[in-house]
């Protein structure tokens, strides 16, 4: 087994091979400026991580976790342009830099090109990845279409808000896992075991995400903290704040969050003093924990030794005491 850093160095040196760069330029251009913009690489390492763990040369599942992050990166793309995002990464999101069109074509292009990866696998392999993959990216676009909806609904509960986040965010990071098991040809009991694993994983890291977003420290969080209450989001701390907290905590958190007079860093501050105030704050991290907790107990029906069980589950652990 290698270190993080390492299987991400060699997933970062493997990716810089996979050149896209061929006529027409407009369209490859982009795949590469996007892919190339950095990242933690979190779902690629997963992958090579878990072949790895299922006793298989991590290396054969650095195509599996190409495809993972090419998905990936397409999915910002698209979600970009639905939010008129400028930056991606602290540089310009491809339909900033480019147009409009460009960002739709070239996203469109990398849905294939993930596909495509995966015919580099023989064919009972590339059949289970390319199933596995479908059923994924499907979820994911569910996913976004649940957040989508949620921006105009004010009666968002939040089991429909756990679903979202495992749609749009958690499935990809179990699927990422699974990915690895099924190129290492593992059990199906162990395929499912690991995807489980990592879909709770990645809704504790949801979650930690939304916490961290109003809480983290600024300078290393890597995006504007705040930047959920400033555009209104139904985060979980919000729904949470909604059910824990007094009618009149609930009134004025809607007010609060639908106002035009207050300032952005008041709005901030106010809201945050809310989270605080009605328990919601301390539910989510306990959220965080027992997601974490759920990974954790799946650990002991996986056929693996207890020193790869250890490695599991130090990854979740550092995932779950992110404090940035």
């Amino acid at each position: 087994m290698l270190s993080i850093e390492k299987y991400q160095e060699e997933f970062i040196e493997y990716l810089t091979k996979y050149s896209t760069l061929k006529e027409p330029k407009n369209l490859y251009q982009p795949i590469e400026y996007i892919l190339n913009l950095g990242g933690k690489r979190l779902r690629p390492v997963l992958t090579l991580m878990t072949t790895d763990i299922f006793n298989e040369n991590y290396r054969k599942g650095l195509n599996a976790a190409l495809a993972v992050e090419v998905f990936h990166n397409f999915s910002l793309v698209h979600d970009d342009i639905m939010d008129d995002a400028p930056l991606r990464r602290g540089q310009e999101t491809v339909h900033e830099k480019w147009d409009l069109n460009t960002g739709i074509l070239s996203g469109d292009a990398m849905l294939i090109l993930a596909y495509q990866l995966f015919e580099n696998y023989e064919s009972e392999t590339f059949q289970a990845l390319a199933k596995l993959f479908s059923k994924t990216a499907l979820e994911v676009c569910e996913g976004q279409q649940y957040d989508i909806d949620f921006e105009t609904r004010d009666d968002v509960s939040i089991p429909e808000y756990l679903k979202m986040i495992e749609y749009k965010t958690a499935v990809l990071v179990g699927a990422a896992m699974k990915m690895g098991a099924i190129v290492a040809n593992a059990s199906s009991e162990d395929q499912k075991a690991i995807y489980d694993f990592g879909r709770y994983l990645g809704i504790a890291f949801q979650l930690q995400d939304d916490y961290l977003d109003a809480f983290g420290n600024p300078e290393t969080f890597g995006k504007q903290v705040g930047g959920d209450i400033i555009e209104n989001k139904k985060t979980y701390l919000y729904l949470k704040t909604l059910e824990l907290g007094a009618s009149s905590d609930q009134l004025n958190l809607v007010k609060t969050m639908s106002s035009t007079s207050i300032s952005d860093v008041d709005k901030v501050e106010t809201v945050k003093t809310m989270f605080n105030n009605s328990g919601a704050s301390s539910a989510t991290q306990q959220a965080v924990k027992d997601y974490t907790e759920k990974a954790f107990s799946i650990l002991e029906a996986l056929n693996i030794s207890e020193d790869k069980k250890k490695i599991l589950r130090l990854f979740g652990e550092q995932l779950m005491n992110r404090h940035v």
